[in-house]
């Protein structure tokens, strides 16, 4: 491979100079607009850093994904998934966080930066109790840099008007069979539905 770019200087010289916007969104707190956008967001893109390497793991709940603990506190309750605890695992030993919010319909998307910790503090678990129902965790995340993202990679990929383009897809089924030979991955997608409907939180 050529044109490995290998310096800032160099990297700084293609782009150019960042507009004012870009640059006076930056702010280490939810402002007034900042934070009703966030709490419209049901979904978002939870990165972390570890040991191993990078994590990114979407995010999801039936209401807003995360809540205000204050200006500069997120909160986000780990609700049941695969148990691997690759985010978890990243938190625990390296608390750098990065959160992409999405709202459908909307081209603009939120970011956050800073670091996280977990807790079972059961005030903490409470917070997000669900007719009984509790998340094993909450992530605890301290704002360091929230701010707009530049809408035209949404707008590019025409993600919310664009319609369903998941036909032919290949099934988790599909993967699991190709990654294990033997694996009946017809019959775990005909289970799927049931047992996500039962494991859901």
């Amino acid at each position: 491979m050529t044109g490995k770019i290998t310096d800032i200087a160099t990297l700084e010289g293609l782009y150019g100079t960042p507009g004012k916007a870009s640059t006076i969104k930056v702010t280490d707190h939810l402002t007034p607009a900042y934070r009703k956008w966030i709490m419209r967001s049901r979904f978002c893109v939870l990165t972390t850093v570890g040991p191993d390497g990078t994590d990114g793991s979407p995010r999801g709940d039936d209401g807003s994904v995360v809540q205000e603990l204050d200006a500069r506190t997120l909160l986000m309750p780990d609700w049941r998934g695969n148990n691997r605890m690759d985010s978890l695992r990243n938190i625990v030993t390296d608390g750098r966080v990065s959160l992409m919010f999405m709202v459908p319909g909307a081209n603009n998307v939120m970011r956050i930066n800073g670091q996280a910790e977990l807790t079972v503090d059961p005030d903490m678990l409470a917070r997000f109790d669900d007719k009984g129902r509790l998340p094993r965790s909450v992530i605890v995340v301290h704002i360091a840099e929230v701010y707009s993202q530049c809408a035209r990679a949404v707008m590019r990929s025409e993600i919310w008007t664009s319609g369903d383009q998941s036909a032919g897809l290949p099934t988790v089924g599909d993967m699991l069979a190709e990654v294990e030979a033997g694996f009946d991955g017809a019959a775990y997608d005909a289970e799927w539905p049931e047992r996500a409907a039962k494991t859901m939180w």
